[in-house]
């Protein structure tokens, strides 16, 4: 009996610890630099970030072959 107490009381501590190091693990506001305009293919209609956007007489495309 004495054993399975033990037992239990290290897997309680195990938890506590993992809990108590997820809570000191800083939470990094997310970033705005990262924000990039979306522009849509005028073939398909996909929408993707405008620095992987192909561009032609005006017009955003998602790959070369449109």
């Amino acid at each position: 009996m004495l054993k399975w107490l033990l037992v239990a009381a290290i897997v309680v501590l195990i938890l506590l610890l993992l809990k108590g190091m997820s809570r000191r693990v800083p939470q990094r506001p997310p970033s705005s630099s990262g924000v990039e305009d979306m522009v849509r293919c005028e073939v398909c209609g996909v929408n993707l970030p405008r620095s992987e956007a192909l561009m032609s007489r005006g017009r955003f495309y998602c790959c070369e072959e449109h």
